[in-house]
């Protein structure tokens, strides 16, 4: 990788859900490719009203980003700052059972990040594809939500690889 590369040359932005609440349609975020790199990360931003019931943060994989033959991918940690206007310091967290809850601390911000290697996805069985997936988050007077993708380690840098695309 080259040090003095800017970032738009190394690194894929996605904007996977951009809108109020992560629930069951906003929570299923696009699903990208990783044929082409060896690393996602996910940063989930959330800022909240009043109400909170937080979301169930799970990872999926497919063999398509359409989101065929999806199933459940682990994960066993993740960095979370769940009052951001209180502090910029991101802390690295235990996640059980592959799955962790957002604060539910009415009108905080707070930020996740997921850092997946390629490497764990079921390659083996044509699994290729990443989501995050959110369920459950409810907030009255909601201030937004945004998930996004960050693909790094391309396999073949300038090849043209797309990660919305199989």
């Amino acid at each position: 990788m080259n040090s003095n590369a800017r970032l738009d040359e190394t690194v894929t932005p996605v904007v996977a859900a951009a809108g109020l609440l992560l629930t069951s349609t906003l929570g299923d975020t696009t699903y990208v490719s990783m044929k082409n790199y060896s690393r996602l990360q996910i940063i989930v931003s959330i800022a909240d009203g009043t109400t909170v019931t937080g979301s169930t943060i799970t990872l999926k994989q497919a063999t398509a980003v359409a989101g065929t033959g999806e199933k459940a991918l682990a994960f066993t940690r993740m960095l979370a700052n769940t009052d951001y206007a209180a502090s910029k310091t991101m802390v690295e967290t235990a996640v059980t059972s592959n799955t962790f809850t957002t604060q539910t601390t009415n009108s905080k911000d707070s930020v996740y990040i997921i850092d997946v290697d390629a490497a764990s996805l079921d390659a083996n069985n044509g699994f290729d594809c990443v989501r995050l997936d959110g369920t459950g988050h409810a907030a009255t007077a909601s201030r937004g939500v945004v998930v996004l993708y960050n693909l790094y380690g391309a396999r073949y840098p300038g090849a043209g690889a797309t990660a919305l695309t199989d």
